[in-house]
């Protein structure tokens, strides 16, 4: 595939470039081989980086893979934590390396951020605060976040989208698409990874990561719905001073849920915590259906009473009526030990392909739940369970829907924190309620009585549209107007093959009409002469042996002559 097919622009030609030095520097020029990306690099250049990936090659492909996402900037930086948290689809050793992606950049002069306040706010920022920190507390890949005094003396945190990093992302994930797209195309045992899939979901996370206004609507919801609630404070927006740049909210005077040493100090009490955190967490999932999709410890804040204070809600998942019907169908099933049914949910949840083995993905489901479903609660390892788990998703290639990954990477990441917390923690104790609530809801009259009459009105609605359609078929089949539409699947690259192989052939006869025909010409003498040959002669040769040249050029570098 040619470079111009992936995008016409000269700016992404450039960032193309800096990708492909990059990869050859790190020791990934196999792929760049792969991809065959048509990207002219001085061949001084590019010995240059082979020399030095001499340096790296000792490294792990894991930790070369890190190590050149780190290179590439934020967006890939932001890629990388991302697939950090797809323990089902890429290996443990990948997933260590991706873990170890920092989020923290140089802090941008304190000017530019000023000067980006004062333009999205159109105020000076002496009219906006009473006072402002000129030192960053963090400085992040997308933002910068600085302490700050309202006009009425409140303190507050203020979070400032870095100066032109949207657009620097867009064309980023612009390119990872493409990228996503060759690949499928060329590497066909990417597809076990779902690229294309996976680009999208970054592309959906990234952007709500970069909407302010957004995060700060998600702050309010959670204020709402915990309001009033004694184990969980969520801080307030100020909305006069927030605009899709820039989020103002409270500032959280607390301790690090992860800071043990602090806790223990400020005399809080840990298991107390690590079940608030537990709760809170439960709460957002199983009767909010909103949840805070990115709960590790640097997010989360304790305040005296053990409160939980989470902060940095740019990333939530939603889990809507619809995956909430699924979870209780799919929990009751697994209380049951009816595999048939988990199978039956995994399937309407469109989680499996439709060319898996199913006998023995039940046959799998069957043993797991037997090795579980009896034992205590309090005996059973979360990271067994997690770890055996991943095994099943892996061996039958399970795809959760974004939502319930992430919802899934929540819990863990929350029991993970509770541990540390409490050696003795239990989080599926303290689940056991919600989920047999969940499960109730699956036999409760009300739902019972819906599910009814939506099944009613999608009978009355077929029983009424029934004759006429059997009377259009009748119709289109007596004029003989009935036809079959087929579909091919897995074709694609047989058909792009023989559609170059095509290509070449004809270009081949043009090459050979040129030649004869320039020689008709040139034996008949006709039109005017150069050097004593016909000038139209000498065109065609000449056209020929460019078209030519190009053709075999086009060849070489298929690598099939």
């Amino acid at each position: 595939m040619r470079f111009s097919t992936l995008t016409k622009t000269v700016k992404n030609i450039k960032r193309y470039r800096a990708i492909v030095q990059i990869l050859i520097k790190y020791g990934f020029e196999d792929i760049i081989d792969r991809l065959k990306i048509d990207i002219v690099i001085h061949e001084g250049k590019r010995k240059l980086l082979r020399k030095k990936s001499e340096e790296f090659i000792p490294k792990s492909r894991h930790q070369r893979f890190r190590m050149v996402l780190e290179e590439l900037g934020p967006t890939f930086i932001k890629l990388g934590q991302m697939l950090s948290t797809r323990t089902d689809i890429l290996p443990s050793e990948t997933i260590k390396e991706l873990q170890k992606l920092q989020d923290s950049v140089k802090p941008i002069p304190v000017k530019e951020i000023i000067e980006s306040i004062e333009e999205e706010l159109e105020k000076p920022l002496n009219e906006l605060f009473k006072e402002f920190d000129r030192t960053p507390q963090a400085a992040a890949s997308i933002a910068q976040v600085h302490g700050a005094v309202t006009k009425d003396g409140m303190r507050v945190v203020v979070k400032v989208q870095r100066p032109n990093i949207k657009s620097t992302i867009v064309k980023d994930v612009a390119i990872l698409s493409d990228l996503s797209q060759l690949i499928v195309r060329s590497i066909p045992e990417s597809e076990v990874y779902d690229p294309v899939g996976l680009v999208e979901e970054f592309k959906s996370w990234i952007q709500q990561e970069l909407d302010f206004y957004q995060e700060a609507r998600n702050i309010d919801r959670f204020r709402k719905n915990f309001e009033g609630d004694s184990i969980v404070y969520i801080p307030e927006v100020y909305w006069n001073l927030t605009t899709d740049k820039i989020v103002t909210m409270e500032y959280i005077d607390g301790i690090c849920i992860n800071d043990i040493d602090a806790i223990e100090k400020a005399g809080l009490d840990r298991r107390e915590i690590a079940k608030n955190g537990a709760n809170a967490v439960l709460k957002q999932i199983f009767e909010h259906g909103f949840f805070h999709g990115d709960p590790h410890p640097g997010n989360i804040r304790v305040l005296p009473g053990n409160v939980i204070a989470p902060i940095d809600f740019g990333l939530v998942g939603r889990i809507d009526q619809e995956t909430i019907e699924h979870l209780s169908d799919l929990l009751s099933g697994i209380v049951k030990k009816d595999s048939h049914r988990v199978v039956r949910v995994m399937m309407n949840m469109e989680m499996i392909k439709d060319d898996i083995n199913l006998s023995a993905l039940r046959i799998d489901l069957t043993d797991m739940i037997d090795r579980y479903i009896d034992i205590p609660l309090s005996h059973i390892n979360i990271d067994q369970v997690h770890d055996d788990f991943l095994k099943l998703v892996k061996v039958h290639k399970i795809r959760f829907p974004r939502n319930l990954y992430l919802m899934g990477k929540t819990f863990i990441v929350m029991e993970s924190i509770g541990r540390e917390l409490d050696p003795e923690f239990d989080i599926l104790s303290l689940a056991k309620p919600y989920i047999t609530r969940l499960i109730l809801t699956r036999y409760n009259p009300a739902r019972l009585t819906r599910d009814l009459i939506h099944i009613l009105e999608a009978y009355s609605d077929l029983i009424r549209t029934l004759p006429d359609n059997i009377r259009q078929i009748l119709v289109k089949v007596g004029k003989g107007q009935l036809g079959i539409n087929l579909y091919h699947q897995g074709l694609n690259q047989l058909i792009r093959e023989l559609d170059k192989s095509t290509n070449r052939l004809s270009f081949s006869l043009i090459i050979a009409a040129l030649i004869i025909s320039s020689s008709l010409i040139i034996q008949l003498n006709l039109g005017p002469k150069i050097f004593g040959l016909s000038a139209f002669g000498l065109l065609g040769y000449l056209t020929a042996a460019f078209l030519g040249f190009w053709l075999v050029i086009a060849i070489l570098r298929s690598g099939r002559l």
